[in-house]
């Protein structure tokens, strides 16, 4: 596996004159799409699961679940809380594209374990306008996993949600551990 960390740092990662990030992307994209082949398929999940995951750079979703191109619906946000914004994302992913199963990633060592509300605070006072969005900020992964699946299992726009899952991912070791959803911390 290749890592930021470890790319290499000779004319292999050279970027053009004035080159950014960005540009080196699209250039990883000219060589992606050379050998690109259309698979003909649709937008419909194969495995018709939805993955609900943190953002965390260091979640390699795909590797960790065995999952291939068209296999799933992968909706990322920080943390991989259900927010509004995942319900709306899961309900058309339900809805119009056939899914029937949620599974929710948080991980250990999560940056919202870090952050607070406040954080919104610090923002009116730096930019002059509060963000309309909470942080979702939280002190027990595995509380919040909990959460997140009952947020799930009670919207009314979902239509399938008995196969609601949730997992917390061990960034060091790359395991999952099932959250009992009626346990408590």
């Amino acid at each position: 596996m290749t890592t930021s960390a470890s790319v290499p740092t000779g004319s292999e990662a050279a970027m053009p004159s004035g080159g950014t990030v960005t540009d080196r992307l699209v250039e990883a994209n000219r060589r992606y799409a050379a050998a690109f082949t259309d698979p003909g398929m649709d937008a419909h999940p194969v495995l018709q699961v939805a993955v609900v995951a943190c953002m965390d750079a260091r979640l390699d979703l795909h590797d960790a679940l065995g999952l291939e191109l068209g296999d799933c619906h992968t909706i990322r946000n920080a943390g991989g809380v259900v927010t509004d914004d995942v319900i709306r994302s899961l309900t058309i992913s339900q809805r119009a594209l056939g899914t029937r199963s949620v599974v929710l990633i948080h991980h250990t060592g999560c940056g919202l374990e870090t952050l607070t509300e406040e954080f919104r605070h610090d923002l009116e006072m730096e930019v002059g306008q509060r963000p309309a969005w909470a942080v979702e900020a939280f002190r027990d992964v595995d509380q919040d996993v909990r959460q997140s699946m009952q947020r799930v299992r009670t919207s009314p726009f979902l239509v399938h949600t008995d196969d609601v899952r949730g997992f917390v991912f061990d960034v060091r070791t790359g395991l999952l551990r099932e959250i009992d959803p009626t346990e408590q911390s």
